[in-house]
Formats: C-alpha cells, sequence, structure tokens
C-alpha cells in the first residue's frame, strides 16, 4: 500500500479521500490555491502546499504544479478525485513518467474512454448496444446533415472529448445544426483541449442509468448496480438514486452484465462507471464510461457497504479488490441530493461567506461536505458544496428521511438549491418514479412564477 498520498483536487471529494487514505494509514498531502487556504481539506491533510491563484487553470489544472508539489513532499501516489484532471490522459501519464501511482485506471482506458465516438466504436465491435450515430468525428457541415436525417432528427452535437454537459447539443431540424456544430465545437476546445464533436440519436424520454465498476490489475470486475441518474438540469446530475424505481430485475442484471462487459473488453484496472440511456421498451445503450471515481459513489456504497474510494486506492496499489461478485450484496435503498450554492431556480452561483452551518444526521442520513462555519464558497469552481444522502429499507422510508435531512440542514449566507429538492421530493410524479432525462427542466418549467424568480 501507498505510504503517501497527493490528493489533486479540492472540496468534499478531497475530504472524502483524505479520510478513505486515514482509515488505510496512508499519509495525505492537500493542495490548494490561494482562494482556498483556509478550506477544510488543507486543514484535514497531514500536509499541505499551495500550487497557485485561484483560476483552475493556475492550479488545479497545473500539470507541472502538482508534479512539482507530489516531488517536494515525497509522496509514491496521486488521486484525481473527480472533475479537474482526473480523465486526462495525459496527466495520469506524466504522473507515472514522474514515478507517482496514478489512483485510477491504465493510460490507455482514459485515453479510450475520452475519445467518445472512438468508444463508441470500440463497445460496438465488443459487442455492446449504442446508439445511433456517426463512427467517428465529423467531416463537415455536408456530413453532418445527411447523417443527422439518415438516423433522423433530433439529434445530440457531441464533443468527442466532452463531459458534464459541456459540448453538447440538442438539434432538431438541418437549420439549427450548423450552429449547433460550432457551438459544441468551441465549448470542446475550451473545455477539454479538443474541437471535434459526432452526431448521436437524442431520445427524449428516456432513462439515465449507471453502473459502478470495480476492476483490479488481477483482471477481476465487479458491479454494485445501477444508479438512476436521470433527473438533471443543463445535462448537470442534481438529483440521484439506487437502485432506479423504473428497472425490473431482468433490466437491471443485463444492464450491469453490459458494464461488466465494457470493463473486461477495455481491461479495466480501477473504479470507473458505465453509463447507458434506457428508452421505454427497456432497452439499452452505451453512453460513455467515466474512468474515476463519480461524485453520486455513495449511494452504491450505501447499498452495498463496499468503500469504494478505499478500493480504487488498493487497485492502484496492485493489490486485489476485497470482494468478489459473489459477495456483493446490494439491499435497500438510498437516495442522493446534491447541495449546491445556486439560486434555487435560476441556478444562477451564489458565492460568499457561510455565516451559519448545521448538517443533518439521524438514521440512514449521511452527509459528504467540506462546508465550514465561516468558511467561504469561492466563486472560481464548482457550485457542488455538500451531497446530502438518506438510505432506508425501501424507497418510501429512504424518501421520508431524506425530506427530514433537508427540512435540518441550515447553511446561510450562501443561497442553495434545497428549496428546490424539497419541491421536488414533494412531487407526485417524481414520488410515484415516473421520470426521464427532461423531467426536471419540465418540473421547474410548471413551478409558480415567483418561485422560480420570473
Amino acid at each position: 500500500m501507498f505510504r503517501k498520498v497527493l490528493i489533486a483536487n479540492r472540496g468534499e471529494i478531497a475530504v472524502r479521500i483524505i479520510r478513505a487514505c486515514r482509515e488505510l494509514g496512508i499519509r495525505t498531502v492537500a493542495v490548494y490555491s490561494t482562494a482556498d487556504r483556509e478550506a477544510l481539506h488543507p486543514v484535514l491533510a497531514d500536509e499541505r502546499i499551495c500550487i497557485g491563484p485561484p483560476p483552475p487553470g493556475e492550479s488545479y489544472l497545473k500539470i507541472a504544479a502538482i508534479l512539482a508539489a507530489a516531488q517536494a513532499r515525497g509522496c509514491d501516489a496521486i488521486h484525481p478525485g473527480y472533475g479537474f484532471l482526473s480523465e486526462n490522459g495525459d496527466f495520469a501519464e506524466a504522473c507515472q513518467r514522474s514515478g507517482f501511482a496514478f489512483v485510477g485506471p491504465r493510460t490507455r482506458n482514459i485515453k479510450l474512454m475520452g475519445d467518445k465516438a472512438r468508444a463508441r466504436r470500440f463497445m460496438r465491435r465488443a459487442g455492446v448496444p449504442v446508439l445511433p450515430g456517426t463512427p467517428s468525428s465529423l467531416r463537415g457541415q455536408g456530413d453532418a446533415r445527411r447523417i443527422a436525417r439518415e438516423i433522423g432528427y433530433p439529434v445530440l452535437v457531441k464533443a468527442t472529448g466532452g463531459g458534464g454537459g459541456r459540448g453538447l447539443r440538442v438539434v432538431a431540424d438541418d437549420q439549427a445544426l450548423e450552429r449547433a456544430i460550432e457551438t459544441a465545437s468551441r465549448e470542446g476546445q475550451s473545455a477539454f483541449g479538443q474541437p471535434r464533436v459526432y452526431l448521436e440519436k437524442y431520445l427524449p424520454r428516456a432513462r439515465h442509468i449507471e453502473v459502478q465498476i470495480l476492476a483490479d490489475q488481477e483482471r477481476s470486475v465487479v458491479h454494485l448496480g445501477e444508479r438512476e441518474c436521470s433527473l438533471q438540469r443543463r445535462y448537470q446530475k442534481v438529483l440521484e438514486e439506487s437502485p432506479s424505481p423504473a428497472l425490473d430485475r431482468r433490466t437491471s442484471a443485463r444492464l450491469a452484465a453490459s458494464a461488466v462487459k465494457v470493463a473486461r473488453a477495455i481491461g479495466y484496472t480501477n473504479v470507473g462507471t458505465v453509463e447507458f440511456l434506457v428508452d421505454p421498451s427497456g432497452a439499452h445503450y452505451f453512453i460513455e464510461m467515466n474512468t474515476r471515481v463519480q461524485v453520486e459513489h455513495g449511494l452504491s456504497e450505501l447499498r452495498s457497504g463496499v468503500d469504494i474510494v478505499k478500493e480504487g486506492l488498493r487497485a492502484a496499489a496492485g493489490e486485489p479488490l476485497s470482494v468478489r461478485q459473489r459477495d456483493v450484496v446490494l439491499s435497500g435503498h438510498a437516495i442522493e441530493c446534491r447541495i449546491n450554492a445556486e439560486d434555487p431556480f435560476t441556478d444562477r452561483p451564489s458565492a460568499g461567506t457561510v455565516r451559519r452551518l448545521h448538517l443533518p444526521g439521524g438514521p440512514g442520513i449521511r452527509v459528504d461536505s467540506a462546508l465550514m462555519a465561516g468558511g467561504t464558497v469561492p466563486p472560481h469552481y464548482d457550485s457542488l458544496v455538500a451531497k446530502v444522502l438518506a438510505f432506508g429499507k425501501d424507497r418510501a422510508e429512504a424518501l421520508g428521511r431524506m425530506r427530514a435531512a433537508l427540512h435540518d440542514l441550515q447553511i446561510e449566507g450562501i443561497r442553495t438549491n434545497v428549496p428546490l429538492h424539497q419541491a421536488l421530493l414533494d412531487d407526485a410524479d417524481f414520488v410515484a418514479g415516473r421520470y426521464h432525462t427532461r423531467f426536471l427542466e419540465e418540473f421547474v418549467q410548471r413551478l409558480p412564477a415567483m418561485a422560480r424568480g420570473a
């Protein structure tokens, strides 16, 4: 096992990794920008080192600064968390060239899955269902129009290196296609350094389902069931649950088998998530694989009792997984609400100082957060400030516990999206499990104008 790990991230995921390392007896080094000087993650780590000013490009995305910090503090491994450099194959390669273990999969896994068009081709050859679309990046507007008409509108224009809703546009006709390609290409270049785009059939009433995967260097692959991730706003997940209220056991088993097939096909070697779209008939299609720990990994931990972050550390150190598939017993129901520092209905960011903080507790409640009373939520980074998770013997109990937890949660000094979560948890269609990937956008529009800030 590693002796000292540098955490190339910030916020709640950095705190989560610090705690997992401490349980394993691993010393930690936190990197931080000047905006995070008084943040929780450098306070909790065994050592801390500043790597630059607030803009991510000058700190958390600066590979040379991170490697220099790891060298200066004598680290033997680097954990990227999620976001920032976590799915950057060049970063993983640079870590290994500099003598540091990268806590994640092999570089070739990251680069293959990072090119979405190439990943689609690979999965099709491996026998995993994929949506109709282009086999490679587009060669021009004429090519795009021809293919869009063949697969049928609406279509998605997607950046080949995209993720998190960036470099992605829904197109309904030829007139909007050219503009969407230009916009997605520009966003792809800005966010991922890759302007190439491809087309994919758009399913407007689908479910977004993902499967958690664990794999080690001995080619053992284990799944921890599915997570329902359809409640999204501008392609950003807001609320997730596990298991999906829409899948029967047979469909769930097919998804898990496909996810394991994906991992085995590419020789995957760490924790990861395989994402699918499921249409109303139950047919499923591969979207992408996230080659990192996922924001919503806590749902799978609650249902399985497996510590996913520790499994990733073990796998990166060359150790076998602590569980086999026959050992995994999934029970109960888990729900996660992402608490964002933003206006609850317009989603405008809300930076500032947290004047008062009370986090909920009680049976079945877990809160992953880096918030502190008196701490600052800077404007430079992602708006996620906490994750509230509720676990119960069934969905009804989990929903009741989540409602109570959100009632008890108090964060003063910044605005959060807690009121949106509370409205959603009381919606009859949500409670009945009748939702899809466009549901949340439509739900917000149905709310009274005053609530939406109109």
